[in-house]
C-alpha cells in the first residue's frame, strides 16, 4: 500500500476545480493531507508580480524558492502579490488556497524542473487538508504552456545549528562579515555596534534579580521614566485586567492590579523593545511583533500554571521568555538592514518553510541564534537565552528545558489557531509529558487566552505606540 493510498479519501474538491480538471481530461484522486506525505511530491504554488505583470511559480515543498536565483533566471525581481489581490482571485473561484493549476489564472507559469521527477504530484484542491494526486504524465499536460527552470534550493542542503549554542557567536560574526565591505576580524560586539542598555533597563534587571524587592523600589524605578510610567498606568487601566476603579498612580497600578512581578517583566520587555525599534518592513500577512509576543506570553503563563506545582518554573520568568522569544527578529533587522527586506520577501513565497531555514540560507544565521547570543551579551538570565535559542525544538531536553519547551508548545498551539507564521507541525506527546500538561488542558489554555483576543490586541497596541 502506498503512503497516499493509506490516507483516507475525502470527497470535498471544490466544484470549480473538479470542472476544470474534467474539461482538461486530467485524471486525479482526492487525498487527505497529513505529515507523512513526501514533501517532494507536494506542489507549492505562489503568485508573484512586478511592474511587468504576474507569474505563477510552482515548486515542491522539499525546496525553498530562492528569489535571487529566480531573478537571475528570468531577469525580473519579483515578490509575492499583495494578500488582498490574491484574496480577490480566490474569492472569484470560491477557494481558500491557491492550487497549482496554471489554467486557473491568466498569468504565465514557471515551474521547477525537478517537479517532473516524481511519478505523481500532489496539489492543493483549494481547501485546507485536501490534496489531489495527479499522475506525472497528466501533470505534464497541465504545464504545456509553462516554462521550466532551476530556481529552487533543496531544504536538505540547508543545515541548521540546532545543538551547539557555543558556536553562535562565531556564526554571527561570519554572517556580519559576509555583508560588510570591510572583511576584517573584529569582536562580535564591535562588529554589530549594539546600542548600550539604558539605565532604566539596568535598574529593572537589578530589581528582577533581587528576591527581596519592594513595591517602593519598583515604583521609584518606573516613575523615573515618564514613558514607562505612563505605559504601566495604561496597562493597569486596560480592559484586560478589568480594574474596578480608576488607577491614579504607579503604586496604585502595582498594588491593586498588576503586581510587582508582572510590572517588572512588562517594563523590562518594553524597555528592551525600545532599544531596538520595530522594523518598518515585515512579511505580508504576518502577525504583528508585539501581538505575537503578548499572545505567546499569555499562553505560556497559563501553561506554566497548569504544570504540577513541584515541577513548575518561575511564572514570571517563563512569561518574560514569551515576551522576548522573537527578539532576534528585531536584531536581525538592526544588523542586516539592506537584507532584511529580502528575508521578508522569501518568507512570503515560502510559507511551507520555517523562517530559521530561510535565514540560514540567506545569512548563515537564524534569529534564534542571534537573539540568544544577545540575551547572553546583555547578561539576561540564562533561562531566557536557552528559551530563545531552542524554542523551535520540541525534543530539547538539555539544561532548563522547561523554558524552551513552554515557548515551543505555546507557539505551536497558537499556530494551529492561525496565529504566527510558518507551517503547522504536529506536537509530540513527549513534549506534553515532560511539562506535565495534558494535551486537552493545553488546548483549553489557548482557548481561554483567545477568548480575550480583542483585549490582548489592545494591550499589544500599547506596546507598539512606544
Amino acid at each position: 500500500m502506498t503512503e497516499v493510498a493509506s490516507a483516507p479519501a475525502v470527497a470535498s474538491t471544490p466544484s470549480v476545480i473538479g470542472r476544470l480538471l474534467g474539461d482538461l481530461a486530467i485524471a486525479y484522486r482526492e487525498v487527505t493531507d497529513h505529515p507523512g506525505l513526501d514533501p517532494a511530491r507536494k506542489v507549492q504554488a505562489v503568485l508573484l508580480d512586478d511592474s511587468v505583470g504576474a507569474l505563477m511559480v510552482l515548486y515542491t515543498q522539499s525546496h525553498l524558492l530562492d528569489l535571487n536565483r529566480l531573478a537571475d533566471l528570468i531577469g525580473r525581481r519579483m515578490t509575492a502579490v499583495a494578500p488582498d489581490r490574491l484574496q480577490l482571485l480566490l474569492d472569484k473561484h470560491g477557494l481558500s488556497l491557491l492550487p497549482g493549476l496554471p489554467a486557473l489564472t491568466n498569468s504565465p507559469c514557471l515551474y521547477e524542473e525537478q517537479l517532473l521527477l516524481q511519478p505523481s504530484l500532489l496539489i492543493s484542491a483549494g481547501e485546507p487538508g485536501i490534496l489531489l494526486e495527479i499522475p506525472r504524465e497528466d501533470f505534464k499536460r497541465l504545464l504545456s504552456n509553462a516554462s521550466a527552470g532551476r530556481f529552487g534550493v533543496p531544504l536538505s542542503t540547508i543545515e541548521l545549528n540546532r545543538d551547539h549554542a557555543g558556536d553562535d557567536g562565531e556564526a554571527i560574526t561570519q554572517a556580519v562579515q559576509a555583508f560588510t565591505a570591510r572583511r576584517i576580524q573584529q569582536r562580535l560586539e564591535a562588529t554589530i555596534e549594539l546600542p548600550p542598555l539604558s539605565e532604566s533597563v539596568r535598574k529593572i534587571m537589578r530589581l528582577r534579580s533581587d528576591p527581596e524587592v519592594t513595591i517602593d523600589e519598583v515604583t521609584s524605578v518606573v516613575e523615573t521614566d515618564p514613558a514607562l510610567a505612563a505605559q504601566v498606568l495604561s496597562w493597569a487601566s486596560s480592559s484586560y485586567y478589568a480594574s474596578q476603579s480608576k488607577i491614579r498612580s504607579v503604586e496604585d497600578a502595582i498594588v491593586r492590579v498588576l503586581g510587582v512581578d508582572l510590572v517588572i517583566n512588562l517594563a523590562l520587555s518594553l524597555s528592551l523593545g525600545k532599544t531596538l525599534s520595530l522594523p518598518k518592513d515585515h512579511p505580508q500577512s504576518s502577525t504583528p511583533y508585539w501581538q505575537q509576543s503578548i499572545y505567546t506570553a499569555a499562553v505560556i503563563e497559563g501553561l506554566t500554571r497548569a504544570m504540577p506545582r513541584e515541577h513548575r518554573p518561575e511564572v514570571g520568568l517563563t512569561y518574560l521568555a514569551g515576551l522576548l522569544h522573537n527578539f532576534g527578529y528585531l536584531l536581525l533587522a538592526y544588523v542586516f538592514p539592506p537584507h532584511f527586506s529580502l528575508i521578508c520577501r522569501h518568507l512570503e513565497v515560502n510559507p511551507h518553510v520555517s523562517h530559521s531555514v530561510i535565514e540560514q540560507h540567506l545569512l548563515g544565521i537564524s534569529r534564534e541564534q542571534m537573539g540568544a547570543w544577545l540575551m547572553g551579551f546583555w547578561e539576561m538570565p540564562d533561562e531566557l537565552a536557552i528559551a530563545v535559542r531552542f524554542q523551535h525544538d520540541p525534543d530539547y531536553v538539555g539544561t532548563d528545558a522547561q523554558f524552551p519547551n513552554l515557548v515551543c508548545l505555546a507557539l505551536r498551539l497558537l499556530r494551529s489557531r492561525g496565529i504566527g507564521q510558518g507551517a503547522c507541525t504536529p506536537l509530540p506527546d513527549a513534549l506534553f509529558d515532560r511539562l506535565g500538561v495534558p494535551r486537552d488542558k493545553a488546548e483549553a489554555v489557548v482557548g481561554k487566552v483567545l477568548e480575550a483576543e480583542v483585549l490582548l490586541r489592545e494591550m499589544a497596541a500599547k506596546f507598539s505606540q512606544n
